[in-house]
């Protein structure tokens, strides 16, 4: 049974020969009634207050659940870009390889080339001095024979007769 401040302030006592003072009760029970008033209307205020922090709680528990979840996808964002970053400089990585190999490949062909091109310039350098040793030696026996004993003044009028026919020649046109 839940008792009020009415009930109380209400509240009458039968009267009996040599009972208690009337009014010292009625003051006492009004004393009681108003401080009982005080403690329901306080009680009242913890329950209210109680249900206003027992929401904030609920409000703060949903935003906790809220922030774990955030934390959780947060988290599984960060392995995701970590994935992909690796796979990204994987693939970084693969292309580079190739491209290095590209260049080391094209680097040996140009090696290859030179080496093909400085081996033709040699076989050249060898068919050009063999040609110079050639016109050398051909100006040398040349010279030997103009100038060496066997040299006789009917070769030298040879060639003059040579030279004349020539010279004839083009001045006739060639005919």
């Amino acid at each position: 049974m839940k008792i009020t401040p009415l009930d109380i302030r209400q509240k009458r006592f039968d009267t009996a020969l040599r009972g208690f003072s009337r009014r010292e009760v009625e003051a006492y029970l009004e004393l009681l009634a108003g401080e009982f008033e005080e403690v329901v209307k306080e009680n009242i205020s913890l329950k209210e207050e109680l249900k206003r922090a027992q929401l904030r709680i609920e409000q703060y528990q949903e935003r906790e659940r809220t922030l774990q979840e955030t934390m959780v996808t947060a988290q599984k964002i960060s392995e995701d870009l970590k994935a992909a970053a690796k796979k990204e400089a994987e693939i970084i990585i693969a292309d580079a390889e190739h491209q290095a190999e590209k260049i080391v490949h094209g680097a040996h062909q140009k090696l290859v080339q030179v080496v093909e091109d400085i081996n033709e310039l040699k076989r050249q350098r060898t068919q050009f001095e063999s040609q110079v040793r050639s016109v050398v030696e051909a100006h040398r026996k040349l010279l030997e024979t103009f100038s060496g004993p066997t040299f006789a003044d009917r070769d030298y009028a040879r060639i003059e007769d040579n030279v004349a026919f020539l010279s004839q020649k083009k001045a006739t046109g060639g005919e």
